[in-house]
């Protein structure tokens, strides 16, 4: 018990300052089983918090209790029970944290002195350890995450928006003695001594018999416990969605929603843990609270997923690796197809053994520390624990092969998880046991390997899956959450047809895409493969909620399942199914916007988008009709978020593979056009075709040059023997559908839709003047040539800002051009910025001048860039390189797509270039450029192809991570697109049967 007091007899009374943070109850009610603790112990505890009082006064009645209303942080700002807005929850936690900083500091100081505290503890508020800290008093965290994890991922889609709050919420934490860490807990480098405690859970204060009679229910009622934090007040719950004989406690409900009868209000400040106890299983989503008394109470979890919160993955291992969780699908949630999951859940059987006197526990460390007990220790400085949390090493993106570029913080975290498979090591030189091994595993009936041994180790992967066990799927469930979901994908028996297609890399032209530029792009080696299987409704094998699902439509149709390998550790579901029928109304696919918006109901599962996106594409473009069932697993390892174009070897490789497995003859240019308007219709993201193109057409060590208009390839390009093109990540995740991508390709239209009208307008005082030369002479005629009024004309009907010349745009055009126009204006004066892909947002300021010369600048660096490689192999060539794609760069940053992580790359390459420069050494990296989209992402360098190059690209990797914390990700080598490598037909081996 707290209440024995330490060995010496210390009776003393110690005041307690508790900071509770203001993301939900759950915080609010972990903090109330501590407190209770302390104060059984003779303990003065100030409780500040935001969260209503009765949630403490409920269960403590005690004058040693005192409740402040005070909120110094905001946690993360949710749109609704699932969804997260990461933008306003970095912009609220400005207003609320930073810009009143120093006067909460000056008031929280002077408020512990004043009740002459003894120790503050916080659960997880950053700013009370600082507090702490200035008052001379020592500090203890208490929780299971901290908000610089949380928030670096905000940050990482925000660009250099609020990148100061990561720092400075590191930096507190880091003031902190004490981390008391709880079960499924999240990485949190910035706490040096941690020690672990066991489920901080509250008490039951009546049995399942007692609340049920209570309740006047026998024990055949089932009894679910609908439980998604108070915040699904206007959702519309129906009778039909829970099963006969079963009843729902409905937590947060407001006392306007109507409830069928079928659905119990639960009043506000319900006992939740008693109620748990009392059901048969919960419905919600996955938070610490729930978490915790589902597992203490061995009650199963029917959980969904919320996206962009990053602490739900580790809450989520630990409860299905304890057989306590079915997960739901959002859209089977608010559609009311619940029965299978109930029922299913009814199936489980929960197994935690872990110690639930979390609060008891950490109740007496807290007594120690605050009467003197030391447990610091001499791990880490305070300086290397910042150093592990900033920003940038917070990437959750995992890139297989290549685990250097995860930070070893993180990669510890997994492997304690159990989330970390072992990984393949193959060579290409050196695969012959593996392929041999794939071979008499599967025939290939159609197709080569062509020697990429990421392919191999994909059919090693396939080869695994058809063997798994059933002893290794249920002593492993955790490890091969993935690997379970593929296994039961595939009838092992049939046809299996496998396609691959690689990232770019960006070598020149970018954003001038859309333009229609010229661009260099190179297919880098990372690459997605894409599994498809076709099978009769009839004889597909199908997970449990489809066949429930199927089951209520009265029998087999074909349905669509996808699994994506990679997903772990984000909150994006593994897994993906729809009835392919959903694609229609009626006889006739439905609108790409009605698809998109489908998609975007479910964020954990948007990526299937650009999966399944492909399949309608295929119909309503080719008026292909699908009539079996599809089944697809993706495995990619080009990392996401890095600008070299994850999504579009994600859709080319499904399409390819979808192609081949339905027997459809399509181009590896019309797969590349497709694919893109998957994504430009389905997906939402307003990007051009060359990357689907690279992905699709590129060949290995070549640079495919291709014109945008819309999509004319005119040759690959050999890579000299001297020259080699590597790419450095950020670690500043990109995004084409980013609102800054969007509106720079806003602003190239409206420059275009300028030129022309201006165009028109010169035509016309031309036309009208020619018989004036006084006239003619007013309007400056030395500008025009005698076929003036020709050009005029191409101009004025120009369809692509590349096709005006750079001394054409300088002379004429350039200076009417503002630097920027407000939506609204342009769209009186113009009409329309006849972009099919992107809306004029009326309110918004949109960058025109700088948007508009980027491309047309562009067109020409890339030409002049394509005829120097085949110049003289001289160090002039490999400057007059570096100095166009320099060029680019800059010209990136004016148009408001540079980033400080992109910029810093560049720099060290010039630094590293400058210093061999004076030194009289012949430097071997001559430049450097942003790629794709901007805005963070890659940097593409050229260099020498020699040893010393691959030295310096290793110097900048390693200074690059002592000055942010983060180590680049390198792309170097190439690899042949999904048009030069065909398509695999392969089917499993029979077993020899015996005689």
């Amino acid at each position: 018990m707290v209440a024995q007091r330490l060995e010496g007899g210390d009776r003393r009374r110690l005041v307690f300052a508790y900071y509770v943070t203001g993301h939900g109850f759950g915080h609010a009610t972990r903090v109330v089983e501590v407190v209770r603790h302390l104060i059984a112990a003779g303990h003065v505890v100030h409780v500040v918090t935001a969260a209503p009082e009765f949630v403490f006064t409920t269960e403590i009645q005690s004058p040693n209790l005192h409740i402040r209303d005070v909120l110094l942080d905001c946690g993360a700002v949710q749109a609704d029970a699932l969804t997260v807005d990461r933008l306003a929850s970095l912009a609220q936690y400005h207003e609320t944290a930073v810009v009143p900083r120093t006067s909460i500091l000056t008031t929280e100081v002077e408020w512990l002195s004043s009740i002459k505290a003894d120790l503050v503890v916080s659960d997880v508020v950053p700013v009370a350890c600082r507090a702490a800290a200035d008052a001379g008093i020592g500090s203890v965290c208490v929780t299971n995450f901290s908000w610089d994890f949380i928030y670096a991922e905000y940050v990482m889609d925000a660009g250099n928006n609020h990148r100061s709050i990561i720092w400075q919420i590191a930096e507190d934490y880091s003031h902190c003695e004490l981390l008391l860490r709880l079960p499924g807990y999240c990485p949190m480098p910035a706490f040096r001594d941690v020690i672990d405690v066991p489920l901080v859970v509250r008490r039951l204060h009546k049995s399942r018999a007692e609340v049920r009679k209570e309740l006047g229910l026998g024990d055949d009622v089932k009894l679910v416990v609908f439980n998604f934090g108070g915040q699904p007040a206007g959702w519309t719950l129906k009778q039909n969605w829970l099963p006969v004989g079963w009843l729902c406690l409905v937590c947060g409900a407001s006392e306007k929603q109507v409830l069928p009868p079928n659905f119990i209000r639960l009043a506000k400040d319900a006992y939740t843990p008693d109620l748990i106890a009392a059901s048969d299983c919960m419905l919600g989503k996955i938070g610490y609270g729930t978490f915790s008394e589902a597992l203490a109470y061995k009650l199963p979890f029917v959980f969904v997923r919320r996206d962009y919160f990053n602490e739900e993955p580790f809450l989520r291992n630990m409860l299905e690796y304890y057989q306590g969780g079915v997960e739901m699908i959002r859209r089977d949630l608010l559609t009311g197809r619940w029965k299978s999951y109930l029922e299913r859940a009814l199936t489980l059987t929960p197994c935690y053994d872990g110690g639930i006197n979390g609060g008891e526990v950490a109740a007496r460390i807290l007594q120690n520390t605050a009467l003197g007990k030391s447990y610091l220790s001499e791990k880490l400085s305070g300086a290397r624990r910042l150093g592990d949390a900033i920003v940038l090493g917070y990437q959750l993106q995992r890139a297989p092969g290549k685990d250097i570029s995860i930070p070893d913080w993180y990669t510890r975290a997994e492997n304690e998880l159990g989330l970390r498979a072992a990984p393949q090591h193959t060579e290409v030189n050196g695969h012959v046991s593996v392929l041999e091994s794939c071979i008499e595993e599967f025939e290939i009936l159609h197709g080569e390997l062509h020697g990429l041994s990421d392919t191999i180790t994909f059919l090693h992967i396939l080869s695994g899956l058809g063997s798994m066990s059933e002893s290794v799927k249920n002593t492993e469930k955790r490890q091969l959450r993935e690997q379970v979901a593929a296994a039961a994908l595939f009838n092992w028996e049939e046809d299996i047809f496998v396609a691959r297609a690689p990232g770019r890399l960006d070598v020149m032209g970018g954003i001038a895409d859309y333009s229609g530029s010229l661009v260099l792009q190179m297919p880098i080696r990372e690459a997605c493969h894409v599994a498809v299987q076709r099978n009769h409704p009839t004889k597909q094998k199908m997970w449990k909620h489809t066949q429930a699902r199927h089951q209520e439509k009265g029998g087999p149709i074909p349905v669509l399942q996808i699994v994506s390998f990679g997903s772990e550790l984000s909150n994006r579901g593994p897994t993906f199914d729809m009835d392919l029928s959903d694609f229609l109304d009626g006889d006739q696919p439905i609108a790409y916007e009605d698809a998109c918006r489908y998609f975007a109901q479910d964020p954990s599962q948007r990526w299937a988008a650009y999966v399944a996106g492909t399949v309608l594409v295929l119909m309503t473009e080719l008026g292909f009709h699908f009539t079996d069932s599809i089944c697809i697993l993706v495995s990619s390892s080009v990392p996401e978020g890095k600008g070299v174009s994850s999504s579009a070897a994600v859709e080319v490789a499904t399409m390819s593979a979808i192609a081949a497995a339905h027997g459809l003859d399509i181009t590896s240019r019309d797969i590349a056009l497709l694919c893109q308007k998957v994504e430009n219709h389905i997906v939402g993201a307003p990007c051009g075709v060359m990357d689907q193109i690279t992905s699709a057409c590129g060949e290995a060590n070549k640079l495919l040059a291709m014109v945008c208009q819309p999509a004319e390839v005119k040759e690959m390009v050999s890579i000299p023997n001297h020259i080699r093109f590597w790419g450095l990540d950020s670690g500043i995740r990109h995004s084409v559908g980013g609102k800054d991508y969007g509106s720079v390709r806003v602003g190239a239209f409206m420059g275009l839709k300028m030129i022309k009208c201006k165009a028109s307008s010169l035509l016309s005082k031309l036309l009208a003047c020619a018989d004036s030369a006084q006239q003619m002479d007013e309007m400056n005629s030395s500008k025009y040539e005698e076929n003036g009024n020709e050009l005029l004309k191409e101009e004025a009907s120009l369809e692509y800002l590349c096709n005006l010349s750079t001394h054409r745009y300088q002379a004429l055009y350039s200076k009417d051009l503002p630097d920027y126009m407000v939506g609204e204006q342009f769209l009186k004066e113009y009409d329309d910025h006849n972009d099919k892909v992107t809306i004029i947002d009326p309110k918004r300021s949109y960058g025109v001048r700088a948007a508009t010369k980027h491309p047309i600048y562009e067109n020409f660096r890339v030409q002049a860039f394509k005829a120097l490689l085949t110049a003289t192999t001289a160090d002039e060539q490999l400057s007059a390189l570096g100095e166009l794609m320099y060029q680019c760069h800059y010209s990136y940053g004016e148009c408001g797509l540079g980033s400080d992580g992109t910029d810093r790359l560049v720099e060290l390459v010039q630094e590293v270039q400058q210093r061999k420069s004076s030194h009289d050494e012949r430097s071997s990296l001559f430049g450097a450029k942003i790629t794709g989209g901007g805005s963070g992402g890659t940097v593409c360098i050229i260099g020498r192809n020699c040893l010393r190059s691959s030295e310096e690209i290793f110097e900048i990797q390693q200074r690059y991570r002592s000055a942010t914390g983060y180590l680049p990700y390198i792309f170097d080598g190439s690899s042949p697109g999904a048009g030069k490598f065909g398509y695999l037909k392969i089917r499993r081996r029979r077993a020899p049967e015996l005689e």
